[in-house]
Formats: structure tokens, C-alpha cells, sequence
């Protein structure tokens, strides 16, 4: 099945609202009914530091890149104005 990469960029100042919705974006990306998607890995992005998140990064196994939007679409992260920037690609796995 192919492979997805969604990259997450939170919007500028967004952490208050990360914080403030990161229950349900987990309860979301661990829900057992996820539109035809298997999350594979995943995990906030952080500042150089590692002391503040600041997006997020997917691996994503699907059918279809139509179903990683829509997975993404749905998150609470994006729903709720964390997220500004997301972009998908399709992932060539090379070892692992």
C-alpha cells in the first residue's frame, strides 16, 4: 500500500491553541476509524531546542492520497486553526 508524508506547520503563535486541542488531535490520530488510513508514525516537529512544538510530521499508509487529505482535513489540529501550512507526499520507503 502506498505511502503518505504529511507535513504540518503550526501557524505563528498557534501553541496556546495546540496545547488547548491536543487531546483530540490524539484521540483523533489514535481513533480506530480513520477514513481508510493507517498512521505508521507520528510526532510534533519542535524548534531547534526541542523546547517548543511547532508542527507535526505523518507516515501514513493509504489507498490514496484523496484519503490522507481527507485524514488531514478532519484533524483537530487543522479544524481549529493550529495548523497553517500542510503539505502531502507520496513516501518511497527505502529501508526500514
Amino acid at each position: 500500500m502506498p505511502l503518505f508524508a504529511v507535513h504540518a506547520l503550526d501557524k505563528p503563535g498557534a501553541l496556546p491553541l495546540r496545547l488547548e486541542h491536543y487531546a483530540a488531535h490524539r484521540a483523533y490520530v489514535e481513533s480506530d476509524h480513520l477514513r481508510g488510513v493507517t498512521v505508521v508514525t507520528s510526532g510534533p516537529l519542535q524548534t531547534a531546542d526541542g523546547d517548543t512544538m511547532i508542527g507535526s510530521l505523518f507516515l501514513i499508509e493509504a489507498e490514496t492520497q484523496a484519503q490522507v487529505e481527507a485524514f488531514a482535513q478532519a484533524d483537530p489540529f487543522l479544524v481549529h486553526g493550529v495548523w497553517g501550512q500542510v503539505s502531502i507526499s507520496r513516501f518511497l520507503r527505502r529501508k526500514g
